[in-house]
């Protein structure tokens, strides 16, 4: 964190804040993407966490599958405060200016939430392919321990990574444009304001994108391949077509996350994806966060249920402290 406070400084000679243009959006437009924008943070924010404080206030829910949502839950979090905080503070005031501290800051935490997430999703996928496909060993294999174990490597293995391409990025000096073509700070936009040389960032860049996308992806798609091939096998028609509505939504979330990010990460950067880039952006950054809550309780009855047993403890708690009464100065 030091490297990234001590930036400015070296960059006294050079540029000392950039200019996000955002999502390129005709300016009579902007106070409609305003309000669309920030109903997406506040609905991502109260969905996330609705589902977090359900986990921890529920003990029927402390189990491996409820712990890695509740990571989830909290990743999702700070993907939006991350990204659209900043986002709305300049469509509502106009000011589009961002530190370079501040921009290098941002792309460190957005690195480290989305290093984690992608591991995060392979350990949700092979959980549940654990519960569907071997469950006689679901119980021996994915106890808490082995959850928590699997939690910490995932967090941790994001950190260490990504401090590497975070401290190559603090080293950078930039000089002539600073004008970011995005909407929020992220490694191409920088590297190519950079007047020193990348070649070297470039190639740990490339290849942490694909370490932390395609290993992954291929782990969360085999398992997914495994339990619809067990769903396919079971003989009542009610529960094969429960079973594939919840994992068909959940993979094609899935596949849609990790297919933008391969687009924008791991294909070589062209001209023609420059502009789509923003594009796919949105959908990892912004949409994907919004619609993980809808996927994972939409049909899910321990969350239902758990739902429920809290507005009923709400309800009493609120009738065992009646509001005093009003006293009116008039009333003698």
């Amino acid at each position: 964190m030091e490297e990234i406070l001590d930036i400015e400084k070296r960059n006294q000679t050079g540029i000392r804040g950039f200019i996000l243009l955002g999502l390129g959006i005709f300016p009579e437009l902007q106070p409609l993407l305003s309000g669309f924008f920030l109903l997406i943070y506040l609905i991502t924010i109260t969905g996330n966490l609705l589902i977090l404080l359900l986990i921890v206030a529920d003990q029927h829910l402390h189990t491996p599958m409820y712990l890695f949502l509740a990571n989830l839950t909290c990743l999702d979090t700070c993907y939006s405060t991350n990204i659209l905080l900043k986002m709305l503070a300049n469509l509502l005031t106009g000011e589009r200016t961002i530190t370079v501290s501040e921009c290098i800051a941002q792309y460190h935490f957005f690195s480290l939430c989305t290093g984690t997430e992608t591991y995060l999703l392979a350990a949700m996928s092979y959980d549940r392919y654990l519960a569907i496909c071997r469950p006689l060993l679901y119980a021996s294999i994915m106890n808490k321990k082995f959850c928590f174990q699997l939690m910490a490597v995932t967090w941790l293995n994001s950190l260490i990574c990504n401090a590497i391409p975070v401290a190559l990025v603090a080293q950078l000096s930039f000089c002539g444009s600073n004008v970011i073509d995005h909407y929020f700070c992220d490694f191409h936009p920088l590297e190519k304001l950079s007047c020193t040389d990348t070649s070297l960032l470039e190639i740990i860049t490339f290849f942490l994108s694909f370490v932390f996308v395609i290993p992954p992806f291929l782990l969360t798609l085999i398992s997914y391949i495994c339990i619809i091939g067990t769903i396919i096998k079971i003989k009542s028609t009610f529960g094969r077509q429960k079973a594939f509505s919840t994992c068909s939504s959940h993979l094609m979330v899935v596949c849609l996350y990790y297919g933008t990010i391969i687009v924008v990460y791991v294909l070589p950067d062209s001209p023609t994806l420059t502009h789509l880039n923003k594009i796919f952006s949105i959908f990892y950054t912004v949409m994907t966060p919004l619609v993980n809550p809808l996927i994972y309780t939409l049909r899910n009855k321990e969350i239902h249920k758990a739902t429920r047993q809290l507005y009923g403890k709400m309800v009493i708690l609120a009738r065992s402290h009646p509001k005093p009464p009003i006293s009116s100065p008039f009333i003698r």
